[in-house]
C-alpha cells in the first residue's frame, strides 16, 4: 500500500515537473491599446462602458483605465466598486448622468469571466503558459493601413451579405452570383495577393474560389461540402435504428436532432447608431426572431444560430458519439495498449478483455469535454489581460463615424487616425472597380439602412468580452485535437458492402460518399457518391472542417474575425496536447504513444516509449 502511495506521488511530481518545464511565454499585444489611448481607446474593446450617443465612442477614457485596472487586479468586486457600467449611466449634452430607465438598470449584461485567466489549474498547461501572437494592428509595419485587417474586416462584411445564401453554393460546382461577386471583391483586395500574415487557402491561380473561401486553413477543409459531416449526419441507435441519413444522434437511449431552429431570413440587428450605442452600453436586448419549425444547417444564418446557443463542446461530443456509433477505428497506436484499437476489433486479434474505462468510450467521451474548461481559462487571459481587441461591430462603427459623422464628431479624432481609417473606406469602397458593379461597402449599405455599420445576426451583437482569441475556436482546437488523438484520422467516409455508413479504411465493395442538405427539402439530407479518391472525406479533414465551421460560424454572426479563429484553434491544440502529455505519465504498464495530426498538417507524437 505504501509502495502504491509513493508511486502515485511520483507520477504527480513527474506531471508537475513537466508543467514546470513549460516556459511561460511573453504575452505581446499589437500595441493599438497604448497607441490610441489618447483617442478614446479607438482600437480597443470598450463594450459595457459609457458610450457617446453621437459618435458611438467611449465617452470618458478614465472608465477604460479603471476597467483595465480591475482586470489586472484579478478580483470581481472592482468591476462593481470602481468600474461604471454603461447601462447605469448615459450621456446627455456631453455630460454623464445616471440612467433612470428601469429596464436598462435591471437588464444590463455582465462582462463574462474577466478574471478567469488568473485561475490556476492542476492538469495541462497553465492558462498563462500558452499564448497567441499579436492580432493585426490598424497599421502595418510600414505605417500604412494594414492589408490583413482590411481583408478580414471585408470577410466579416461579406459574410453578413451572404448570411441567407445556401451553404451548398459555397462549392465550385454551384452557381450563385451573389457568392461569386463576394469572392471577386475579396480577390480584388491587396492581402490575398501577398499574404503576409495568417494564410487563406487559395486555388492554383493564387485566388479564392468557392472551395477555399471562408473555409479555414487546415488540411482537408477545402474538400467536399462546406459543412462538416459531423454537423449533419447521425449514428446508429441502441435498437439498431440507423439515424445517419436522418441526422439523429443516439445519446444513450436519448436522441439528438441535428436540425436547428430557423432564424428569420433577412433579419439583421444593430444597423442604426441609436441601437448600436444601446448595445455597446451593455443593455440587454430581446432575443432574435424565428420562423416556425427546424431544418438542417442550410445557410450562414443557420450556422450562426447553432453557435449562438451551443454548449461550446457540443459539436465535438456529438462527433465523438457519431464516431463511436459507427465503430470508427481508434488510433492504430492503441493496438498495443490495454484497450481498443484495430486489433481489439478484428476477430483474429481480439483480446478476451478490453479497455472501456481505459482507452475506451468513457475515456474519450470524458476527455473530449474535459479540455474545454482549460481552453476557456487560457483564452480569457488572452482576451482580457493581453489583447483586449475590439469586436468587428465596433470597428465597423468606427468606419461609419469617419464616413458620415458630423464635423464636430469627427474633430474629436486626430487627422492621422482619420486618414488611416479612411484607408479602410477607400479599399472597401474601391474593391467594386474590378469589373463589378458594387463594392463591399456598397452592398453593406444596402442592408444596413444606408450605413456602414455591420449588420449583426444577434440582437445583442457580440458577447461581453474582447474578440481575440475566440472562446469557440479555442475550445474547438482543444476538443478536435483530442478526437484526432483517439481515432484513426486516415479513415474515410464510406457506405460499406453491408450498406452501413462508416469512417474506415476503404476496402473492396465500399463506396465513398458525402452528405449535404437537400436544397428542395431542407429537413432531409442528400447522399452523393464520390468517384474520385482525391475527393474522399477523410476523418482528419472533416474534424478540421468541424473546427473551422464552428469558429467561422461566429464570423458569420459578425462577432469575430478570421485571425480569432486561426490563432485560437492552434492555442487550443497546444492545450490538449499538454493534457495528453501529462496523461501519458499515468499509464506505467503501456507503451503510450499517440500520433496526432495538427492544424498545420504536422504530426505530434505523445507518450512514453
Amino acid at each position: 500500500m505504501n509502495e502504491r502511495r509513493q508511486k502515485s506521488y511520483s507520477v504527480r511530481i513527474e506531471a508537475a515537473e513537466l508543467a514546470r518545464s513549460r516556459q511561460h511565454p511573453t504575452h505581446q499585444a499589437n500595441g493599438d491599446e497604448e497607441r490610441y489611448a489618447g483617442d478614446r481607446y479607438f482600437m480597443s474593446f470598450t463594450k459595457g462602458l459609457i458610450h457617446n450617443p453621437n459618435t458611438g465612442l467611449l465617452q470618458d477614457p478614465r472608465d477604460f483605465v479603471e476597467f483595465r485596472r480591475a482586470i489586472d487586479d484579478g478580483f470581481i468586486d472592482p468591476f462593481t466598486d470602481r468600474v461604471r457600467h454603461g447601462a447605469k449611466y448615459k450621456v446627455v449634452n456631453g455630460n454623464i448622468v445616471e440612467e433612470e430607465n428601469p429596464n436598462f438598470l435591471d437588464g444590463f449584461r455582465q462582462w463574462e469571466a474577466p478574471t478567469a485567466g488568473v485561475v490556476h489549474d492542476l492538469e495541462g498547461p497553465d492558462a498563462q503558459a500558452v499564448t497567441m501572437p499579436p492580432a493585426p494592428p490598424l497599421l502595418d509595419a510600414t505605417g500604412n493601413t494594414n492589408p490583413e485587417l482590411i481583408f478580414e474586416m471585408a470577410e466579416v462584411y461579406e459574410l453578413a451579405i451572404l448570411r441567407d445564401c445556401p451553404l451548398n453554393d459555397f462549392e465550385c460546382n454551384a452557381t450563385n452570383e451573389k457568392v461569386n461577386k463576394s469572392i471577386a471583391r475579396l480577390n480584388c483586395l491587396d492581402y490575398i495577393k501577398d499574404q503576409n500574415g495568417r494564410p487563406r487557402k487559395v486555388n492554383g491561380n493564387n485566388c479564392l474560389d468557392k472551395n477555399t473561401v471562408f473555409r479555414g486553413s487546415s488540411p482537408g477543409v477545402e474538400v467536399g461540402p462546406y459543412l462538416s459531416q459531423f454537423l449533419l449526419i447521425g449514428n446508429k441507435g441502441v435498437n439498431g435504428d440507423n439515424g445517419v441519413t436522418k441526422g439523429k444522434i443516439a445519446y444513450g437511449v436519448l436522441e439528438i436532432n441535428q436540425q436547428v431552429p430557423i432564424a428569420t431570413p433577412g433579419t439583421n440587428y444593430m444597423t442604426d447608431l441609436t441601437k448600436y450605442v444601446e448595445v455597446q452600453r451593455g443593455i440587454r436586448q430581446e432575443r432574435e426572431s424565428y420562423d416556425t419549425g427546424r431544418r438542417f444547417i442550410y445557410t450562414p444564418r443557420d450556422l450562426a444560430t447553432y453557435v449562438h446557443y451551443d454548449a461550446l463542446y457540443e459539436a465535438y461530443l456529438n462527433a465523438c458519439l457519431i464516431l463511436l456509433g459507427m465503430g470508427t477505428p481508434f488510433n492504430p497506436s492503441f493496438d498495443h495498449l490495454s484497450g481498443g484499437g484495430v486489433a481489439a476489433q478484428d476477430p483474429k486479434t481480439r483480446r478476451h478483455a478490453n479497455g472501456f474505462a481505459l482507452y475506451g468510450r468513457p475515456h474519450i467521451l470524458t476527455l473530449v469535454t474535459e479540455v474545454a474548461t482549460r481552453a476557456l481559462k487560457a483564452v480569457r487571459f488572452q482576451k482580457f489581460n493581453n489583447h483586449i481587441r475590439l469586436r468587428p461591430e465596433a470597428l465597423a462603427a468606427r468606419i461609419e463615424l469617419l464616413r458620415s459623422g458630423n464635423s464636430i464628431d469627427r474633430d474629436l479624432l486626430p487627422e492621422a487616425l482619420k486618414k488611416n481609417v479612411q484607408g479602410f473606406i477607400d479599399k472597401l469602397e474601391g474593391n467594386g472597380t474590378c469589373g463589378l458593379n458594387t463594392s463591399t461597402l456598397g452592398n453593406i449599405s444596402a442592408i444596413a439602412e444606408g450605413s456602414y455599420l455591420l449588420p449583426m445576426a444577434f440582437p445583442e451583437g457580440s458577447p461581453m468580452h474582447p474578440a481575440y482569441g475566440a472562446g469557440h475556436a479555442t475550445v474547438a482546437g482543444a476538443c478536435v485535437t483530442i478526437l484526432k488523438a483517439f481515432f484513426d484520422t486516415s479513415t474515410v467516409l464510406v457506405k460499406d458492402s453491408s450498406k452501413e455508413y462508416r469512417f474506415k479504411r476503404m476496402e473492396e465493395g465500399d463506396k465513398l460518399v458525402a452528405f449535404r442538405v437537400n436544397g428542395c427539402n431542407r429537413t432531409a439530407l442528400k447522399e452523393r457518391t464520390i468517384n474520385n479518391i482525391s475527393e474522399a472525406l477523410t476523418l482528419e479533414g472533416e474534424l478540421n472542417k468541424l473546427a473551422a465551421n464552428i469558429s467561422i460560424g461566429r464570423n458569420m454572426a459578425g462577432v469575430h474575425y478570421f485571425t480569432d479563429y486561426y490563432d485560437s484553434v492552434r492555442m487550443g491544440e497546444e492545450i490538449a496536447i499538454g493534457i495528453l502529455e501529462e496523461q501519458a505519465l499515468t499509464f506505467p504498464t503501456d507503451p503510450f504513444v499517440l500520433s496526432v495530426p495538427t492544424f498545420d498538417g504536422d504530426v505530434v507524437r505523445i507518450g512514453r516509449r
